[in-house]
C-alpha cells in the first residue's frame, strides 16, 4: 500500500470488547477497508485500555505503511456517556461500569500516550457523523439526521445542519438513555426492564445486546420451554447467538427483536417532535446481518415511528453504512475536520 503523505488522521473506535482504527488521508481517503481491531480491554480498567488504543494506533500504522510522523492527529470515539472533552460521566456507563472509569479524562489519557492532538466524540456520535456526511456529501450542511447504534448498549447520535449536536455539557444525543413508553411494548407479565445506568424503561434497557441477556431472553426462554438456548452455557453465550436466530426466522429471537424495533421506533417517535430530522438511521450489531432480516428489522422500526403526515413525505429512513466501521470512520472524519478549522 501506498505510504501516506504527512497530514493523515487515525480513527480510534474503543468499543466494549474490541477496538477498531482506519486511517483518512489529506484527499479524503480511507486507507483500509476492513476492519483492523485488538481487544479493547477496558473491563481491565483504564491503564489497560489506554495501552490497548496505542496498540490499535500501532497496528494501522503498520498495516498501512504510513510512518508515525505523517499523522497530524487522531480521532478517539468510545461509548458515553461522557463530556464533550471525553471525560466518562461521574456515574459510569455499561462499558465503563468500574469505579475507576468514573470521571476519567480518557482523551487526556491518550493524547497523553501518544503525544498527538486527540479529538474526542462518543461512538454514537461519530457513527452519526460518518452517517450523515455519506448520506449528504458536500449537502451535509443543509441536512438533519439522527442516527440509533445498537449495541452492547444503545448509542446514538444527532446532527443538525452537518453538525454534531453536543449540548452544555457534551451529553446530548444520549439516545439510550431516553425513557420510552412501555405500554404495549411489554407482555403482560413481563417486567420492566432496567438499564445499567440505574433507569427502568429507557431505550438501552431493551434495544441493546446487554439487554437481551439481562431481561428480553431471560423472559422469553420461560415462554418457549426447550429452545435451543436455554442449553447454552451462560446467557451472555444465549445472547450473541439471537442474532443467527432471528435471521433464521425463530419465533423467539423474532419477538425479542420485535420488542426492539418498537423501542427503537418510539425513540424516533419523540424524536420527530423535537428535531424533526431529514434521515433516521439506525446502525450497529443489529444490522450487522443478512440483508433480509436487516430490511426486516429496520421496516418493523419505521412502522413502529409514528410522524405526521407532513414529516413522513419528507424523511427517510436508513441503515448506518459500513456497519463496524462507521464509528472509527467518523472519528477519523471529526479529527480531520478540527484540523481544517
Amino acid at each position: 500500500m501506498t505510504i501516506a503523505q504527512p497530514g493523515v488522521v487515525v480513527g480510534l473506535d474503543n468499543g466494549g470488547t474490541m477496538n477498531n482504527a482506519t486511517v483518512l488521508d489529506a484527499a479524503g481517503r480511507f486507507l483500509v477497508d476492513q476492519m483492523v481491531e485488538n481487544p479493547s480491554l477496558v473491563r481491565q480498567g483504564p491503564e489497560v485500555a489506554i495501552k490497548a488504543l496505542g496498540q490499535a494506533f500501532d497496528n494501522v500504522l503498520e498495516l498501512t505503511d504510513t510512518p508515525r510522523p505523517a499523522v497530524a492527529a487522531v480521532g478517539l470515539d468510545t461509548p458515553g456517556p461522557a463530556s464533550a472533552n471525553g471525560v466518562i460521566s461521574s456515574k459510569g456507563s455499561t462499558n465503563f461500569s468500574q469505579p475507576a472509569w468514573r470521571g476519567f479524562d480518557v482523551r487526556g489519557a491518550l493524547e497523553a500516550a501518544l503525544e498527538l492532538p486527540v479529538v474526542y466524540n462518543n461512538d454514537g456520535n461519530a457513527a452519526a457523523l460518518y452517517a450523515h456526511y455519506q448520506r449528504y456529501g458536500a449537502k451535509a450542511a443543509e441536512y438533519s439526521s439522527i442516527s440509533a447504534i445498537v449495541g452492547t448498549g444503545l448509542g446514538g447520535g444527532v446532527i443538525e445542519s452537518g453538525r454534531v449536536v453536543r449540548g452544555a455539557a457534551g451529553m446530548a444525543g444520549e439516545l439510550g438513555h431516553v425513557y420510552i413508553p412501555l405500554d404495549g411494548l411489554l407482555a403482560p407479565d413481563q417486567p420492566a426492564p432496567v438499564c445499567n445506568c440505574g433507569f427502568r424503561g429507557d431505550v438501552e434497557s431493551i434495544a441493546s445486546l446487554t439487554a437481551i441477556e439481562q431481561s428480553l431472553l431471560p423472559y422469553w426462554l420461560s415462554r418457549y420451554e426447550g429452545h435451543d438456548l436455554a442449553d447454552a452455557p451462560s446467557m451472555a453465550v444465549a445472547a450473541k447467538l439471537v442474532r443467527g436466530y432471528g435471521e433464521r426466522g425463530d419465533p423467539m429471537a423474532r419477538a425479542i427483536f420485535t420488542q426492539q424495533a418498537m423501542a427503537i421506533g418510539r425513540l424516533f417517535t419523540i424524536a420527530a417532535n423535537f428535531v424533526d430530522p431529514s434521515t433516521y438511521f439506525l446502525g450497529g450489531g443489529v444490522v450487522e446481518t443478512e440483508p433480509m432480516f436487516r430490511e426486516w428489522f429496520l421496516a418493523a422500526v419505521r412502522e413502529h415511528t409514528a410522524l405526521r403526515e407532513e414529516q413522513a413525505q419528507v424523511a427517510s429512513f436508513a441503515l448506518v453504512p459500513d456497519l463496524d466501521m462507521a464509528g472509527a470512520r467518523g472519528a477519523a472524519v471529526a479529527a480531520f475536520s478540527a484540523l481544517q478549522t
